[in-house]
């Protein structure tokens, strides 16, 4: 997992600088527009059944608002398992030079808890407390590029206070012409 990581970070030094400014205000500039979404998740996470894995397929826009300080991500795709419509509020907190990722599910409206983190030589990596099936678990959410026009999105539960990580939710997202 650590090489793969290393190997992503690698890649992403030799990007050029997408929107990013000094104080990591402008990281999800790259991120505005429209967006194909292929989406991976786990049916049963931290079950201990053998990974079945549900896909979905759809779209993801990304709108800017306040200066790229605060950025919105509308979800909609769907599949053989049924319809994921989520949104996501990303907010930067200057004070820290950090963002929240806010997600909520429509299918009841309820905002997760908030990660919290940054993008380092090109990678996001944020973490946050929450519960899942009413034991707490750290929750982590990568942002990893592909290529400038392809991200992917990878979000982990640990049960172990984060000695284990359980990848529950894979999404690759491919840029839409304007």
């Amino acid at each position: 997992m650590f090489k793969r990581l290393s190997l992503m970070a690698a890649f992403a030094l030799s990007l050029p600088a997408l929107g990013a400014g000094p104080d990591g205000s402008r990281d999800f500039d790259f991120e505005t527009g429209a967006w194909h979404t292929e989406l991976k998740r786990l049916r049963e996470p931290l079950s201990g059944k053998p990974p079945v894995w549900v896909e979905y397929e759809g779209s993801s826009l990304v709108h800017a608002a306040l200066g790229s300080r605060a950025n919105l991500i509308e979800l909609d795709v769907g599949g053989p398992a049924g319809r994921i419509e989520g949104v996501s509020l990303r907010l930067y907190q200057p004070k820290t030079g950090q963002w929240t990722l806010n997600f909520a599910n429509l299918s009841d409206g309820l905002l997760t808890a908030p990660m919290t983190g940054s993008f380092r030589n090109g990678v996001g990596e944020f973490f946050g407390e929450d519960t899942f099936k009413g034991r707490p678990i750290l929750v982590r959410f990568l942002i990893l590029p592909v290529t400038r026009d392809v991200y992917r999105f990878e979000q982990a539960f640990s049960a172990d206070g984060g000695k284990n990580w359980e990848v529950n939710w894979l999404a690759t997202d491919t840029r839409l012409p304007p």
